[in-house]
């Protein structure tokens, strides 16, 4: 690290690392879980998968709103009541025995979740500025890397006694919610002006080319998340080796230590190459890691190509939120960060349906490639817009 950065001790900065870690996760923890639940409930393995679904799509519209109101009425007001309700919503769903009701829970969940780790990042933004924001957002990005990786081995473990204890996880986040409201201390973000003004002010900002092309960087990246290597990496690993449903999490937990590592890194990184070339640089990277996965010689070397598509993502999404929280107007970042919690949905929703359309087009080798050329496609976007 270089001497000019340095990770405060500051106690709202580490709340908001709290934060992250306990936002993630509720979709690859209570996974395992599934199976049983097809058995519990009397459902169709695609019905199964309403639990995903009831719990991404209210966020595409929570995020903004709640971001709204962050900017309004303060970051910690609105953080404080919407970690509480995740909490609360999300550990009801392990005493729920109705599978309607389970789904209407997640939906709950879904909802203050969403402009959670967006919050997180704002409060950062908010509080730190340079290469100390750079840093410390690279290690908020690790705090998330660390959460997508432990979750999903905690969840399998949970679910060995009971289909429903993983989803009483969020139970961490009553803690953390009260730790945030008697120690976070931050400005109040919001209610300065009045509401005719922050109309404006967010009109402008979205209006502004950098935070739409940054936006939309974040969706194409969120694409390939869940549309290619989610969802598509253990089908190879299974296809091409033969590998156990363990080989899947084995590959996707290197990514996560492969991200959390490189987000470390940022603020080092950030000195000598600025934000927008790194954004441009790491999705080079994905489109490298995507391109050598289909021809890998062994199911070691698919998680070897895992581990440089994390590299490259612990990169690109600190990057993308430093260089958002940077050119975000301060009367309209809440509302600017919390709409990541909303492609990053998107993505989540519409990437496996379009992955899925090129694997029937081209099969599982072009399907691939077809995902590396995407990223190429992002890079030159990055170099263009920003």
């Amino acid at each position: 690290m270089p001497p000019s950065v340095t990770v405060p001790r500051d106690r709202s900065l580490w709340l908001c690392f709290a934060v992250t870690m306990v936002a993630v996760g509720n979709v690859s923890g209570v996974s395992p879980a599934f199976p049983r639940m097809v058995e519990v409930f009397g459902i169709t393995p695609a019905q199964v998968g309403w639990v995903v679904t009831a719990y991404s799509l209210p966020g595409i519209l929570s995020a903004p709103v709640i971001g709204v109101l962050a900017d309004r009425w303060g970051y910690k007001r609105v953080l404080v009541p919407t970690i509480f309700a995740f909490s609360v919503a999300g550990t009801a769903c392990a005493f729920a025995r109705d599978f309607e009701l389970l789904l209407g829970l997640r939906a709950i969940q879904g909802m203050a979740a969403a402009p959670l780790v967006g919050l997180s990042i704002t409060i950062i933004g908010t509080l730190y500025d340079g290469p100390t924001r750079n840093q410390l957002i690279g290690y908020n990005s690790t705090a998330l890397s660390v959460g997508t990786a432990v979750y999903p081995l905690l969840g399998g473990a949970l679910a060995a006694v009971a289909w429903y204890w993983p989803f009483a996880m969020p139970l961490l986040a009553l803690p953390v919610g009260l730790a945030v409201a008697l120690g976070m201390e931050v400005p109040t973000g919001g209610g300065t002006v009045d509401w005719a003004s922050y109309r404006a002010a967010a009109r402008a900002a979205l209006g502004d080319r950098r935070i739409v092309g940054l936006l939309l960087l974040n969706a194409g990246f969120f694409t390939l998340l869940f549309g290619v290597v989610f969802t598509y990496v253990p089908e190879l690993l299974s296809t091409r080796f033969a590998a156990p449903s363990t080989a899947g999490g084995l590959v996707l937990a290197s990514l996560s230590v492969g991200s959390g590592l490189a987000a470390t890194q940022l603020g080092r990184v950030t000195m000598w190459l600025s934000l927008p070339r790194l954004l441009a640089v790491s999705f080079v990277g994905l489109a490298g890691a995507l391109v050598l996965m289909p021809w890998a010689p062994s199911a070691l070397a698919v998680g070897g190509c895992g581990f440089l598509f994390g590299v490259a993502q612990g990169f690109n999404q600190p990057a993308q939120h430093s260089h958002l929280s940077a050119v975000a107007p301060e009367a309209s970042r809440g509302v600017v960060l919390s709409l990541n919690g909303t492609v990053l949905r998107v993505g989540q929703a519409g990437g496996p349906l379009v992955a899925g359309a090129v694997l029937a087009w081209g099969g599982l080798t072009w399907m691939f490639v077809a995902g590396a050329v995407w990223a190429l496609v992002l890079a030159a976007y990055a170099v263009w817009t920003l």
